[in-house]
């Protein structure tokens, strides 16, 4: 597989399950309707939905974590906000570029705050001119955001986490 930063990140040794912050369950719920807007090629509802992940990335609580993970979701959290706020208003080819990065952006929240859902990195070798590209789900199916319709089940589980 290419493009290792998406999928070689440190878990610190932190049991992923022990979740410090209830709204990153929210930011989850989001980013999850996102992606599925993007699997049924809806340019529409990832709009709406990339509009309301931006305002709860905007409410995120940090003052739990120590300051070295404070700066850390602070940095994560501008990168993610901003390719909502981008998804919010762009065209479908468009969502799926920022929701690339947006994907890095919640699974670095994820190394950091844990999580109590269970959930799946998968991974598509073909986007990005094959240069691959990850995402979370919820689901064992493969149900590719990039491709949409035109390749629904190109991809596979790299990890499961929790």
């Amino acid at each position: 597989m290419q493009n290792g930063d998406t999928f070689e990140l440190d878990f610190k040794g932190k049991k992923i399950g022990e979740s410090q912050s209830e709204s990153i369950s929210v930011i989850i719920d989001n980013y999850l309707q996102i992606k599925n807007a993007l699997v049924a090629d809806d340019q529409e509802a990832a709009a709406s939905a990339g509009g309301k992940l931006a305002g709860e990335f905007e409410d995120f609580d940090k003052s739990n974590y120590s300051s070295e993970e404070q700066q850390e979701l602070k940095d994560i959290i501008e990168d993610a906000k901003e390719h909502a706020e981008l998804i919010s208003a762009s065209a479908i080819d468009q969502q799926r570029e920022h929701f690339e990065i947006l994907s890095k952006d919640v699974l670095g929240m994820i190394v950091i705050t844990g999580t109590d859902k269970k959930l799946y990195q998968d991974f598509c070798p073909m986007y990005n001119n094959n240069k691959g590209a990850a995402w979370l789900s919820s689901t064992e199916e493969i149900k590719n955001p990039y491709f949409g319709k035109r390749m629904l089940k190109c991809g596979s589980i790299y990890r499961e986490i929790n």
